[in-house]
């Protein structure tokens, strides 16, 4: 990946914790890595934690930021979930899986959040 991709990529991640920030959410972990594997957010509010997969793109030539969440991605998160309800979990708390979708378009920026984007089967 070059080093300007993964500017723009911290670049969104900032925006969507900002963004979440404001709706009530506060960051319990930035990019938790699990092997090869990462979340870009962990998120707290309410007794829910939230796993975020930012995506960030300029224009929407490859389409929609949140539509690049594919099943492959999806599957990732779960295990990278697991591991870290292993390492920090507490009984009380609920988890979901969040799409943050960050859409830059000149001077133009939008933010789509997914709440519970997707859900789990019991064979991921």
């Amino acid at each position: 990946m070059s080093a300007a991709r993964q500017a723009f990529g911290e670049l969104g991640e900032r925006i969507a914790e900002r963004w979440l920030r404001r709706q009530g959410w506060r960051v319990v972990q930035r990019r938790f890595r699990s092997g090869h594997r990462d979340i870009d957010l962990v998120m707290e509010r309410e007794g829910t934690v939230a796993f975020v997969e930012v995506k960030a793109r300029r224009g929407q030539r490859f389409g929609d930021p949140v539509e690049a969440v594919n099943w492959s991605k999806q599957k990732e998160l779960v295990r990278s979930a697991s591991v870290w309800i292993d390492r920090h979990g507490r009984p009380s708390e609920s988890y979901r899986f969040d799409v943050v979708g960050i859409l830059v378009e000149g001077d133009r920026v939008r933010v789509r959040h997914v709440p519970n984007a997707f859900s789990v089967s019991r064979s991921a």
